[in-house]
């Protein structure tokens, strides 16, 4: 069906996008000068183009741009690096791991919480029963908002990246990431100065970061998070990912993140050819009686905390009871 085949117009508009907006950041500052909403506005563009960023260097990531693989790894060194001040190896690391083994204690990264929050419902008995107590668990759905979706980019990716690339001596991705910061700094300084600038660069990642933890959480957390199975790799995949309804605006803003499970299925798969295979997905799913979940963006959101919840609970009746 040729689904594998990226279209160059997609992806091209797709960068067009991003750019244009970095673009407009700049000039409403430069027309308008740098008063208290001008500065919001540019915020509030910066972060667009920063989430936008985000998606697309998965698509490099993933090889689903350029048929040949070298084209893809500098698309992504380009998009990762320069546009967003991050390292590809730093991500690729980390995420083929989540590919291969989603939602699996010791080989998905993406669930190694260390011990602020605890997961699914076979963690939280562990924890309790051995009555680890790091933080008062039965309360994480809670401050999740204060310490999730704030701090992840802003803090913790941030330092991880930076001493992933220097420990790792990976000088061509530090140069990358240098290179956005540098021009960050170009364009920023003669509005805000150095330390305004820096605050600007802050505010952009603390706002993106919220907008990241959601889309890439509201797939896997809520769902089957448990140690090793040994699954085949269609049970594995479903049982950790969930879809988000399709729609203009839910395409856009998760970077078609919503079509989770056939992102799982079909790693190298282009993005935008997801909406063509689905339907197959389901019908295989339905055939072999294998559960395919979706769900509206608003439940997705709001399982992300009932599940934080349920686990906590479930970890203080281990810890008083067991």
């Amino acid at each position: 069906m040729n689904l594998f085949n990226g279209s160059w117009v997609f992806f091209g508009l797709y960068l067009a996008h991003i750019l244009v907006v970095e673009y407009l950041a700049w000039a409403n500052l430069h027309y308008f000068g740098n008063g208290w909403i001008p500065t919001l506005i540019t915020i509030l563009l910066l972060t667009v183009s920063q989430a936008q960023a985000g998606w697309l260097q998965h698509d490099f990531g993933h090889l689903s741009v350029f048929k040949k693989s070298k084209w893809n790894h500098i698309g992504h060194k380009f998009v990762i690096g320069h546009l967003k001040g991050a390292s590809a190896n730093w991500w690729n690391h980390r995420h083929f791991q989540h590919h291969a083994k989603p939602n699996i204690f010791s080989k998905d990264p993406d669930v190694n919480m260390v011990h602020i929050f605890v997961l699914g419902d076979t963690q939280p008995v562990e924890y309790g029963k051995k009555k680890i107590k790091y933080l008062p668990y039965n309360h994480q759905h809670q401050y999740f908002f204060l310490i999730g979706p704030p701090l992840l980019i802003p803090l913790y990716f941030t330092v991880q990246i930076m001493k992933t690339m220097i420990t790792r001596k990976d000088w061509v991705d530090l140069a990358w990431s240098l290179s956005y910061y540098t021009r960050f700094l170009i364009t920023f300084v003669p509005f805000f100065g150095f330390f305004g600038s820096v605050a600007l660069l802050f505010a952009v990642r603390f706002i993106e970061s919220h907008w990241f933890v959601w889309v890439t959480q509201m797939n896997h957390i809520p769902m089957e998070i448990d140690h090793e199975k040994h699954r085949d790799w269609l049970g594995c995949q479903l049982a950790a990912t969930c879809n988000i309804e399709q729609s203009f605006f839910n395409d856009w803003f998760s970077g078609h993140l919503n079509f989770q499970i056939e992102h799982h299925l079909f790693p190298t798969m282009p993005r935008h050819n997801y909406h063509k295979i689905a339907p197959l997905v389901r019908s295989l799913c339905k055939k072999y009686d294998v559960h395919y979940e979706e769900k509206k963006l608003y439940n997705a959101m709001r399982d992300v905390v009932g599940s934080l919840k349920k686990s906590g609970e479930l970890w203080l009746d281990a810890y008083l009871h067991k």
